[in-house]
């Protein structure tokens, strides 16, 4: 019972002046609550761009033509053709943890089906390319590595290619015209949606990588080659040994190509929401300075108004460390009702963004001990100073006082 009395005075002090009270903690809430929603906010931001990330395959390396420089100027990413089959061949045969790879040529053309016509993106690609990009099929199935040996006329598509051309049709078995050359349909892709970069994922034809090179466009070089790592860890070593062999294998007195892992592109890709996150949580955190700043001002306040009723308990036996906790708890309690309001405050604010724009919200549970955390933590710093002071009062002085 006695451990429970400064809980029960302080809660009696507090409901004394209850607009007072209100008042002191609307610091802490909208700093709290600032806090709060844009932590969730940002967070969701973040969540649904890593899982943008994520659509473009599981543990991909990419290898691209360019990052050179000759006499007449440099080059960047696919700023020069200088990638070949045989060097995916080669790192799917030399490197370590490189459980798939997948030669690219990439074009974007006009192709007709049911006397309908379309421009799409047609890709050449090895059977690999579903297990790199983590994209299963709707129906049928992928072409074959006998298909890419013997440049077979097989397509498979995305759901808007199918979309555009069979609606309301089942599109296996049937032909799509790629530069006046039919190409059976076999797979369709399940439907992706849109990428990081706004691009339409399911927009795209995919023959094997032979037949685009020596039906569609007659070329020797590829544009990029995508490889599957076998694991998160194993990234790294693979981007370092494929660097190592191109090195070896082009020759070039400065690398003719640029090796690019999707950890670093989600990096890329999440670096502005997470420097908004830091932003936006510091301006929010002014409002908890100010939040504490209040209190320290009210508990002085409170002090001075109470100055006869701590020489009261003073003089019937209370000690000087009875009081400092006194006027400690009631400055804690302040802080974390205050932060108990901002964090329901701000995770109903967060739900709101996310009802009317249709953005994402996540709201980390690291993030709500955090604020709990810290407003504990604001109580006791800017009460500590009133609360010393009231500890220190002279009970003789304090009884006299008016």
């Amino acid at each position: 019972m006695r451990f429970l009395a400064p809980f029960k005075i302080a809660a009696r002090a507090l409901r004394r002046n209850k607009m007072r009270s209100l008042l002191t903690m609307l610091g802490i809430i909208i700093g709290v609550g600032s806090v709060i929603a844009a932590v969730s906010i940002t967070t969701g931001a973040t969540k649904q761009v890593e899982d943008k990330v994520a659509s473009l395959g599981q543990n991909v390396v990419t290898v691209f033509s360019g990052s050179f420089s000759g006499m007449s100027g440099r080059g960047g990413w696919g700023s020069a053709p200088t990638l070949t089959v045989e060097d995916a061949n080669a790192i799917k045969k030399e490197v370590n943890n490189a459980v798939a790879v997948s030669p690219e040529i990439n074009d974007r053309m006009q192709v007709f089906a049911n006397g309908l016509n379309w421009n799409t993106r047609v890709n050449g690609e090895s059977p690999d390319y579903p297990q790199i990009r983590d994209w299963d099929l709707a129906s049928g199935a992928m072409f074959t590595d006998g298909d890419v040996r013997s440049l077979a006329k097989v397509a498979v598509i995305g759901k808007t290619v199918v979309d555009q051309l069979f609606a309301n049709q089942d599109p296996l078995g049937q032909t799509l015209i790629i530069r006046n050359i039919p190409f059976k349909i076999v797979g369709v892709l399940e439907s992706k949606g849109f990428n990081l970069f706004g691009q339409d994922q399911d927009d795209i034809a995919i023959i094997p990588y032979t037949s685009h090179m020596k039906r569609i466009n007659k070329r020797t070089f590829v544009n990029s080659i995508m490889v599957q790592a076998a694991t998160k860890d194993s990234i790294t070593q693979v981007q370092n040994d494929i660097n190592g062999l191109m090195r070896d294998r082009h020759k070039s007195a400065e690398p003719d190509f640029t090796v690019r892992t999707q950890l670093e592109v989600m990096q890329m890709a999440t670096q502005t929401s997470k420097i908004m996150s830091v932003l936006l949580a510091a301006i929010a955190s002014v409002s908890l300075l100010v939040g504490g700043i209040g209190i320290m001002n009210i508990m002085l306040v409170s002090v001075t108004e109470r100055t006869r009723e701590i020489g009261i308990r003073m003089a019937v036996g209370a000690r000087g460390r009875d009081i400092l906790i006194q006027f400690l708890i009631e400055a804690v309690t302040l802080s974390v009702a205050g932060g108990a309001v901002g964090i329901a405050l701000g995770m109903a604010s967060a739900q709101i963004v996310a009802a009317s724009t249709g953005w994402p919200t996540i709201t980390p549970m690291l993030w709500i001990g955090i604020a709990c955390i810290s407003s504990a933590g604001i109580g006791i710093v800017s009460g500590f100073y009133p609360a010393w002071k009231a500890s220190r009062l002279d009970p003789i002085e304090a009884l006299r006082y008016e």
